[in-house]
């Protein structure tokens, strides 16, 4: 043994203690786990299921343990896939033509430059700019566009509706409406050119809206007055969620005339438009029957 060794071996005896480690403890005996855990039964509380009556919202959906249920899970996958489906479709070729709508192009070349690009949606492809001088009416009072945005199923589902019944609203209220146009891969700020081009008092744009969980087939109407390119989201004002759970068809193209005439009457739009003077013909707080969220999926029990 080294002489340090011996010297610490010294040390520890005089200590009184000649082992460096204290005696192990007993290991306490575990009791044997189950076979199968089960986790308590799926909870939510009495307020959030009455209020899960009220909306499509993912409210009210409870939990198994620390987790969601196997259907709220599923439930939630299958409505981001219609969203996601939604996105990434596609005005079939001829549709816009076989709709007696002249065709417009903006300067996107595809889908994925569309969503990576939104500056280049916002302008025509030259060569539609110049179908839309030769073939376009000019100075009207309203010029109605039907667009694709982000969601061509919305466009091609719900947008012909929307256009016939403008059409019908604007000609009761004495408005002349332009040539009606559709473009592809457009962004909103798209109407302020082919407003300016065809020298429209109102440019309204009715297109696919950003999706929702399970809403793919949602418009959103923008209306500008004095469109020019320069214009700003402040000088916009706008109706969402036209689909069948949300705003018709028809009650939208009856506040989209509204609004076209209001801008008119007042020679602005925007925030500065003064929306009281429209009374209660413009509130849309209107009581109605609770939507009810739609099952994508079953699960046996």
């Amino acid at each position: 043994m080294s002489a340090t060794r011996e010297l610490i071996a010294r040390l520890r005896r005089q200590l009184g203690e000649d082992d460096p480690l204290p005696p192990a403890a007993a290991a306490e005996r575990l009791a044997t786990p189950p076979k199968r855990v089960f986790p308590k039964a799926r909870s939510a509380s009495e307020y959030m299921q009455q209020a899960a009556e009220h909306t499509t919202a993912l409210v009210g959906i409870g939990q198994v343990g620390t987790r969601y249920a196997t259907d709220v899970v599923l439930q939630f996958q299958a409505e981001l896939a219609v969203a996601h489906h939604a996105v990434a479709s596609l005005l079939p070729d001829g549709w816009r033509e076989a709709h007696g709508l002249l065709p417009l192009n903006t300067r996107v070349d595809d889908h994925a430059s569309y969503l990576m690009r939104p500056d280049l949606g916002r302008r025509l492809h030259p060569l539609s700019r110049q179908l839309l001088e030769s073939e376009a009416r000019k100075d009207v009072d309203v010029q109605p566009i039907l667009a694709d945005g982000l969601s061509a199923l919305a466009c091609v589902g719900s947008g012909p509706r929307v256009l016939e019944a403008l059409t019908r609203e604007c000609a009761g209220a004495g408005l002349s409406l332009g040539t009606p146009v559709c473009a592809r891969f457009a962004r909103v700020w798209l109407e302020d050119e082919i407003g300016e081009v065809v020298r429209a008092k109102v440019a309204i744009i009715i297109l696919g809206e950003r999706p929702g969980l399970g809403t793919g087939d949602g418009l959103s109407a923008y209306l500008v007055h004095k469109p020019t390119l320069g214009k700003t989201d402040g000088d916009r004002n706008m109706i969402s969620n036209i689909h069948a759970r949300g705003l018709s068809p028809e009650d939208a193209a009856a506040r989209l005339t509204q609004l076209a005439a209001a801008m008119l009457e007042q020679g602005l739009s925007g925030v500065e438009l003064d929306l009281a003077k429209l009374g209660k013909d413009l509130d849309s707080r209107v009581i109605r029957k609770p939507d009810k969220r739609q099952a994508l999926i079953e699960v046996s029990k």
